[in-house]
Order: structure tokens, then C-alpha cells, then sequence
């Protein structure tokens, strides 16, 4: 009886754990925000990324990640920040399909990454030459 408890509690952690995904914004080594206030809007240049993660085994098992920092590399490289980040995770028709065909052996998912690249702050100039007498 005891087994049977124990095996119902590993097949229910496992379910529940499927498919999940966990987004660290400290990899970017960037400071980034989900909401800015609405007196002050953000200043950049917006984006719209789409990724996919990939699942085995009904979504026990991750086969592939969704990187944000990959995407953006080059938009990213001397930006100031990212604000108004938002991340939408969803099971597009595509996506059915396949999980659909492989019987839920391959469980793709779509994850799109919305927000705005917030640039860095032009350098200040010089101050000119003093005149020489």
C-alpha cells in the first residue's frame, strides 16, 4: 500500500512538473522590467520574438530551451535594459499537430517574447579645447 502511495506521489510530481518553464532574467546581464509606469513610457526600440521550447516523453523530459538572449544578441549589445517584458507561452495549431502525431512523445511549444529594448545613454561630448594664447 505504501508503494502504491509512493508511486502515485512520483507519477503526480511528474505530471505536474510537465511542460513547465522557468524564465532567470540574471542570465541577460541586463536589468529588465515587466511593467513601467504609465506616466513615464518607455523610449526604444520594441520587439516581438518567437521561440519554441521542445518536450519529450509527454513533457516530463525538456529537449529544447527558448533563449531570449540568443534572440536579441544584437539588439541587446550596449542596451541599457529591457522594459515591459512579456512572455506568452501557448500551444499553436502546429504545435497540436505534432504533439498530435507523435502520440505526445515530441510536446512543442510556442513562446514569444514581447518588450522593449531600452538603448544606452549616448556619451556626453567633450568639452572643446580650451583656446591656446
Amino acid at each position: 500500500m505504501i508503494r502504491f502511495h509512493l508511486l502515485l506521489v512520483t507519477v503526480g510530481a511528474l505530471v505536474l512538473s510537465a511542460c513547465a518553464n522557468t524564465f532567470d532574467a540574471q542570465r541577460l546581464g541586463l536589468p529588465v522590467t515587466v511593467s513601467s509606469p504609465v506616466e513615464a513610457p518607455p523610449e526604444g526600440s520594441h520587439f516581438k520574438v518567437t521561440s519554441h521550447a521542445v518536450y519529450a516523453f509527454w513533457g516530463v523530459a525538456q529537449v529544447g530551451r527558448p533563449s531570449l538572449d540568443k534572440a536579441l544578441a544584437a539588439q541587446l549589445a550596449g542596451a541599457k535594459g529591457i522594459a515591459n517584458l512579456k512572455i506568452k507561452v501557448r500551444s499553436r495549431w502546429g504545435d497540436v499537430l505534432v504533439t498530435v502525431l507523435t502520440l505526445g512523445l515530441i510536446v512543442p511549444r510556442s513562446v514569444t517574447f514581447e518588450g522593449i529594448v531600452l538603448p544606452s545613454a549616448p556619451p556626453t561630448p567633450a568639452p572643446p579645447p580650451e583656446p591656446t594664447r
